[in-house]
Formats: C-alpha cells, sequence, structure tokens
C-alpha cells in the first residue's frame, strides 16, 4: 500500500508471526516489553488476540527502498472497545443511534495494556520521522479505504500525539498514577520522605498482612512454575468475573510470557501456610516496572495494596528502576506515594458529523482532567519540604 512515496511502502501484515521479530524489535526498542514481537506475538499465539475475540491483526510495516523493514504498528480491526482503557463506548452509542456504523475502527494499541509507549515505532535514524508519517498516513488509508468510522492510537507519547495533531486528528487526555523512584535506599527510606500520618498508615497496612501470616515472596522468570499460573489464573479469573466481567488472558498466555520474556516477567506471590492465595503480575522494563494484573482467592485486608503497590515500589529500589506504573484508575493510589500522570489518545473521526461533537466532549474533558490532576497533585503523601 504506497502511502505517496516511490521510496516508501505501507505493507499490512495480518498476523505478527509474517513479520520477523528482529525486524520488529529493531523498530520497537528494547525498552518496552509491551511493545515487543515476543510479547505481541504470545497473545496472538494464545488465541487471545484474534478474529474471534474481536481483535483481528492488521499490523502496519514501513519497508524502505532497499526492502528493509524500517517502521511497524500494532494495528487491530475491531469489532467492538474491550480491552482498550481509552473509552469510547459513548461515542459509538450515540453515532449508532443516529443511524452511523462505529464498529469495525481501527486501533492502534497494545491489546489489554494500558501502558503509555510509542505506538508509531519508527527505527531510529535519520529516516524515522518520514517512516512515522508513513505509518500515519496508512492507518488513514485503512480506515478510508474500507469505510471505517474512525481510527485511534492510545497511551501514545505526547510528542506522537502533537504529530498526529497536525494531520487532523483529535487529542484526548487520561490520568494515571505512577510512583516515581527519587533514588530511595530502600523502602524505609520512601516512608521518609512522606508526612507522617502517611507514613504510619502505609507502615500499618504492611504489618496487618504480615500478622495475618502472609508472606509475599516475588518470583522472575524461570522462578514461576506451571503450579503459579495454575493458581493465578485462577485467581485472575475469579477477580474478572466478580468485578469486571470477561478476563481476556488465558492460561497459555501466561505460560508464554516466561517462555518469551524470561527475567522480565514478575510475579508477586502472596502464600499462607505454604498455599498461594493471591498474585500481581508485573513486567519489567528498561526503566520501570509496570503492574498489569492482579487476582486473589478471597478479600484479605491490605493484600491488594501490598502485592500491588508496596513490593512493586521495594523491587523498583533494589533494582534501581525509575518508576513503577500501577495502570489505570485509582485515586487511592496517590495516598500510597503515587502520583497523578497524564496520558494520551489520538482519534481520527471521518465523519464531521461525529468529529465535531467528539471534538467537543474531548476539550471538556480535558478541562475536567486538568482541574481532576491538580486536585490529586495536591493530596500526595508527601512532606512540602521534600524536594
Amino acid at each position: 500500500m504506497p502511502d505517496g512515496s516511490e521510496h516508501i511502502s505501507v505493507r499490512v501484515a495480518e498476523r505478527i508471526a509474517a513479520i520477523g521479530g528482529v525486524e520488529w524489535d529493531a523498530c520497537a526498542g528494547g525498552d518496552d516489553p509491551f511493545l515487543s514481537h515476543a510479547f505481541l506475538g504470545a497473545l496472538e499465539e494464545a488465541g487471545c488476540v484474534s478474529a474471534e475475540s474481536g481483535w483481528l491483526p492488521r499490523h502496519l510495516t514501513v519497508e524502505g527502498p532497499d526492502g528493509g523493514v524500517i517502521a511497524v504498528a500494532p494495528l487491530y480491526v475491531k469489532g467492538h472497545s474491550q480491552g482498550e482503557y481509552v473509552f469510547d463506548w459513548s461515542w459509538a452509542d450515540a453515532y449508532e443511534r443516529a443511524g452511523g456504523r462505529y464498529y469495525p475502527k481501527l486501533q492502534c494499541a497494545v491489546p489489554f495494556t494500558p501502558v503509555p509507549g510509542r505506538r508509531l515505532l519508527a527505527k531510529a535514524g535519520p529516516g524515522a520521522a518520514a517512516a512515522e508519517a508513513a505509518l500515519a498516513a496508512g492507518l488513514e488509508e485503512l480506515a478510508e479505504r474500507h469505510g471505517l468510522s474512525s481510527a485511534h492510537v492510545t497511551f501514545l507519547p505526547e510528542e506522537q500525539a502533537a504529530r498526529l495533531k497536525k494531520r487532523g486528528w483529535l487529542v484526548r487526555h487520561g490520568m494515571q498514577y505512577h510512583w516515581r523512584n527519587r533514588g530511595y535506599r530502600d523502602f524505609d527510606e520512601f516512608l521518609g520522605a512522606l508526612m507522617s500520618r502517611k507514613r504510619k498508615s502505609i507502615a500499618r497496612e504492611r504489618r496487618r498482612v504480615a500478622d495475618a501470616g502472609i508472606r509475599t515472596p516475588i518470583l522472575c522468570g524461570a522462578d514461576i512454575k506451571a503450579h503459579h499460573w495454575d493458581a493465578f489464573h485462577r485467581f485472575y479469573v475469579d477477580t474478572y468475573d466478580r468485578k469486571w466481567g470477561y478476563p481476556y488472558l488465558n492460561r497459555e498466555f501466561f505460560e508464554l510470557l516466561t517462555e518469551r520474556l524470561g527475567e522480565r516477567v514478575v510475579l508477586v506471590t502472596a502464600e499462607r501456610d505454604g498455599r498461594m492465595i493471591a498474585g500481581a503480575l508485573n513486567l519489567r522494563g528498561a526503566n520501570a516496572l509496570y503492574g498489569r494484573n492482579w487476582g486473589a482467592e478471597g478479600d484479605y485486608r491490605f493484600l491488594h495494596f501490598e502485592a500491588c503497590y508496596y513490593r512493586a515500589i521495594d523491587f523498583a529500589i533494589e533494582h534501581g528502576l525509575e518508576r513503577v506504573e500501577a495502570g489505570t484508575q485509582g485515586p487511592h493510589k496517590v495516598q500510597r506515594g503515587y502520583e497523578p500522570v497524564r496520558t494520551f489518545s489520538a482519534h481520527l473521526i471521518r465523519d464531521p458529523g461525529l468529529r465535531g461533537p467528539v471534538a467537543d466532549f474531548i476539550r471538556r474533558e480535558s478541562r475536567q482532567i486538568a482541574h481532576e490532576m491538580e486536585a490529586m497533585a495536591g493530596m500526595t503523601p508527601y512532606r512540602r519540604d521534600e524536594e
């Protein structure tokens, strides 16, 4: 699929296995495990991402004059809006009530993963800007050629969002909560940076978990055995059944993670009386620990905070990581040292009759998020004399 240049061509791959892992990863870089060929391939191989799940792979590649791959983008044709974490259900409902057809749509994203990072993945070098622009043009042409209502690039960096905005895309803001490592030697030094009341509250929560006879060992890579995944998958499915609905990830996917990503897989386990009762799955990047999934066999007071937040901080400090990204939602994270961070998504709405109302919605929502971020920033537990 040409993008208008006689030297660069954009092609569509119906599965990531059709693109070489070395070529993909040379464009994606090695910092973010979710952008790796191994992670995205595991989702497809396990069947979590497929036409049946409503995530039809249509990955883009850009080839240079010599035929080599110089840019890629994880792209899917979506028949619904599940598993995206940037919610557009109201847009779809309004458009379809007005007689339009919102689905299918194009989604450039890491499935089921609200982790900010590059989405238009151009190999570093002097041709990177042109290659990224070719990916954007490819997205736009695919949407037009197939008569799709829209294309969406979610959880992308601000600078990529700004470049898409110049092409006429709408840019939407969101908010997450990240913990920042200020060079702490250990968890106690982190606590020392907090106001006294908050410091005592966190220490009390951790002590309550320990007093309940619960241990929380952290396992990485090959130390995670089949029985750990058996238990974790059971907890994960049960948690989704009780709280969020559809569990997107299957047992095979978790097994493939350790096969493909090795030591980058970090599983916080919770044990009592020699039995695993809960777990929190993380992936390790070059500079961050990314909290992904949680599950427990029951309701254990403060265990979610311990396994998902405090043990993640322990791990980040021990391994010199810059931050912990704990996923979407959860203002309660602020009281535990996680701070508000703005996120970005970009949306190409082809029908002017839908684009106008969506643009107005985004403007109003952005003002609301700005106010909320300001309020949350004032609620962090850090001592005001810290800086």
